[in-house]
């Protein structure tokens, strides 16, 4: 598959044209070792195309992006999946729409519904392990679809743990109430590869974003945003609303190669990968317990295995593995098709050695998590005067922003939202001191 942008700026850093445009480096650093990185490193010259304009090597790369997906059309973003919720939430907005969103959001849905002044009618977890993992029904979702006509549903999966929801019985639910399904699939870039195809544009959804970066060999900041045909001329539009007129060309590059990696190499790899974490599982089959979901999220259920997972964390950086994640329930260990065996290798050591030397703990507390009572529209508090309190003097306040310990998750007061004890007590399970909370004055 071919690699227009990459060729392009390639051939522009091994040339010889003076740089009598941005940026300033013009294309040298003074740490000689970093040379190769800023060579490419352009702006929108001639020929560069440009990204919210595209029509040549971008529009031709995002093609190919898209043919590999299946998409109507694919959108690239450098600023993550964040600018891709952003596009999608702006066409909602654009639609009159309200958005019935699963509680386990990412912190940039509540920012973005935030800017677009959306109301957002929470579908809450049915089950759930703690804050970051929880069920959400297809039945749940069509009662608030059917009381909120001219709605959007909104779903993230996987979530932070890999646990997905049922794509294809939210999308059937929320067409038979004219409503598009929008999937925040930051971790799920690799779904379409896998030996079932389990990606939500492959399973019904109308617009979702994979966060390249996170599962595939992409620059930080890579992602894409897909969608069916009906959104494909608006987009752009609404992307180019919230990012940067200077995207990294670096970036869409890595886009560019990731490309030429899904045509010839990632199912080859994601088969590799999967049947060594399957032998690491069995492994360690019998002392820990494992959460399911994507493969590639190795999610030890740490405290239900009898650790603590904040002391297992730990025993793996003393052996040279860094998880993603560590709370004291659980750890979440983030794989991809870029792994080799040699990695599982060393994971497997690290993760023997930091069970030997593991605080043992009981069976974590059950989380029961409840929509707490709104007082304020989410725009409203987010941008009301605040002050940032302790939490055990937080109490009948309103949340002005949300503190989680790391997104996605289900917030445990979000803004415009009463705190109440059980969200003091919860607050105090995930170790946060202090919460932001609009001031009295202003309520």
């Amino acid at each position: 598959m071919d690699t227009p942008i990459y060729d392009f700026i390639s051939a522009y850093a091994a040339g010889d044209m003076l740089r009598c445009h941005m940026p300033g480096h013009k294309g040298r650093t003074v740490l000689p070792e970093l040379a190769a990185l800023y060579g490419p490193d352009i702006t929108e010259i001639a020929g560069a195309d440009s990204l919210f304009e595209a029509e040549g090597i971008i529009l031709r790369s995002e093609r190919n992006m898209a043919s590999l997906y299946g998409s109507a059309a694919c959108f690239y973003s450098a600023a993550g999946s964040t600018l891709c919720i952003q596009g999608m939430l702006a066409a909602m907005k654009q639609e009159g729409r309200c958005v019935i969103a699963a509680r386990n959001v990412h912190r940039s849905f509540l920012n973005a519904a935030a800017l677009l002044g959306l109301r957002v009618i929470w579908l809450m977890p049915e089950q759930s392990r703690g804050i970051l993992s929880g069920t959400f029904s297809a039945e749940a979702a069509e009662i608030l679809l059917s009381e909120n006509p001219n709605a959007c549903l909104y779903v993230t999966s996987p979530d932070y743990t890999g646990k997905t929801a049922d794509i294809a019985s939210l999308a059937e639910t929320a067409h038979r109430y004219g409503a598009p399904l929008l999937v925040d699939n930051a971790h799920g870039a690799h779904l379409r590869f896998m030996p079932e195809d389990c990606h939500p544009m492959s399973l019904g959804a109308d617009m979702c974003c994979d966060s390249a970066h996170k599962m595939l060999p992409a620059l930080t900041g890579a992602a894409v945003l897909h969608t069916r045909e009906k959104y494909a001329g608006v987009l752009r539009q609404c992307m180019g609303m919230f990012a940067s007129t200077s995207p990294s060309y670096l970036i869409m590059a890595s886009l560019d190669l990731c490309c030429r990696y899904i045509d010839e190499r990632i199912r080859d790899d994601i088969t590799l990968n999967l049947d060594c974490i399957r032998k690491l599982r069995e492994r360690f089959a019998g002392r820990l317990r494992f959460a399911e979901g994507d493969p590639f999220h190795i999610t030890v259920l740490a405290a239900e295995s009898g650790y603590n997972g904040i002391s297992i964390a730990q025993g793996l950086r003393k052996n040279g593995a860094e998880c993603e994640y560590a709370d004291r329930d659980i750890v979440v260990l983030l794989m991809s098709p870029m792994n080799v065996p040699e990695d599982y290798r060393r994971l497997t050591e690290a993760l023997e050695k930091a069970l030997e030397g593991a605080e043992r703990c009981q069976p974590p507390e059950e989380t029961v998590l409840t929509l707490p009572e709104s007082v304020m529209g989410i725009r409203e508090a987010a941008f009301a005067s605040s002050e940032e309190i302790p939490v055990e003097e937080s109490e009948g306040r309103i949340c002005a922003s949300v503190k989680v310990p790391c997104p996605p998750a289900v917030p445990i007061a979000a803004c415009g939202e009463r705190i109440d004890r059980s969200c003091i007590e919860l607050f105090r399970r995930y170790g946060i001191a202090t919460v932001n909370v609009v001031k009295e004055n202003m309520i």
